[in-house]
C-alpha cells in the first residue's frame, strides 16, 4: 500500500508541474577547502560544465562565489540554472563530465542540490544586464525557514499576495528571482536572490526596507505572524566566467 500511494504522490507531482506556468531552478552548491581544489572546479565549471550546459539549451548560468569564501572553512562555489522544462533539470550533466579528480585530492568535499520553483508573483528570472559593474555586484541569496508547511505557505502568500515581492520591486532590490524550495536540506523553506550595485547599495537598500512604513504594516499584521523560524543570508559576487 505504501508503495502505491507514493507512486500516486509521485504522478500527481508531475501533473502539478505540467499545469503551473513559469520557471524551475536548480542551485548547486559545490563545497571545496583548498585554493587547489577552487582551480580545479573553476576550470571544470567554465571550460566544461557551462559549455554542456549551454549547448543542453541553458542560454544564462549564474555562478557565484561567497565573499567570506578567502576566509571560510567551508568554501562554496555556487551555479543556478533555470527553465521551463523542469525534465531539462533532472539530468546530471556533471556526471558524464571528466572532473579531474583524484584519489589524492577529490575537485569538491561535498556538493548540495536544490530544486525550486518560481514564485507566480515573480515567474521568470531578471538577471542584471549591466557589465561594467559586475565585478562590485553585490547578490544575496537568502532562505526563509518556517516551523510548519502551514506556516511557511502563509509566509510565501506575504510575498506574494501580502505585498513584499511588490515592495521590493518599489525600493529597487532587483530580484533575481523568488521561488519555493520543491527538494532541499531545510524543508520548508523559500529561496530569493537580489542583487545590488555594491555593498553600500545592499546596506543601504535593506536600511530602507527596515524604515519602510509598508513593512512596518506588512510585519504587524496578526495574519503574518510567526511564519518564520530561521533566515540564513549569503552575501556573492559572480565569477569572471558567469554568464551574469
Amino acid at each position: 500500500m505504501k508503495k502505491l500511494v507514493f507512486i500516486f504522490i509521485l504522478l500527481f507531482a508531475n501533473q502539478v508541474f505540467a499545469l503551473t506556468t513559469g520557471e524551475f531552478y536548480k542551485l548547486i552548491v559545490y563545497h571545496f577547502s583548498t585554493v587547489s581544489q577552487e582551480k580545479s572546479l573553476d576550470n571544470f565549471i567554465e571550460q566544461q560544465y557551462l559549455p554542456a550546459l549551454h549547448k543542453s539549451g541553458f542560454k544564462q548560468v549564474g555562478v557565484f562565489k561567497p565573499i567570506t569564501n578567502d576566509t571560510a572553512i567551508d568554501k562554496q562555489i555556487l551555479v543556478l540554472v533555470g527553465t521551463t522544462d523542469i525534465n531539462k533539470l533532472m539530468n546530471p550533466i556533471q556526471w558524464s563530465l571528466n572532473e579531474n579528480s583524484s584519489d589524492k585530492e577529490p575537485i569538491y568535499n561535498r556538493y548540495e542540490q536544490f530544486l525550486l520553483k518560481a514564485f507566480k508573483g515573480m515567474p521568470f528570472m531578471k538577471v542584471p544586464t549591466n557589465n561594467n559593474i559586475k565585478a562590485e555586484r553585490i547578490y544575496e541569496l537568502r532562505s526563509y525557514e518556517s516551523p510548519t508547511e502551514e506556516k511557511y505557505l502563509n509566509k510565501v502568500h506575504m510575498f506574494n499576495d501580502g505585498g513584499e515581492i511588490k515592495l521590493f520591486n518599489e525600493l529597487q532590490f532587483n530580484a533575481v528571482f523568488y521561488a519555493d524550495v520543491l527538494f532541499g536540506s531545510k524543508m520548508p523553506n523559500l529561496m530569493y536572490m537580489t542583487s545590488f550595485d555594491n555593498l553600500n547599495s545592499r546596506n543601504e537598500h535593506w536600511n530602507a526596507f527596515g524604515e519602510s512604513s509598508t513593512w512596518k504594516k506588512l510585519s504587524k499584521m496578526p495574519f503574518y505572524q510567526n511564519n518564520m523560524s530561521g533566515l540564513h543570508s549569503q552575501l556573492m559576487r559572480s565569477t569572471t566566467y558567469s554568464d551574469y
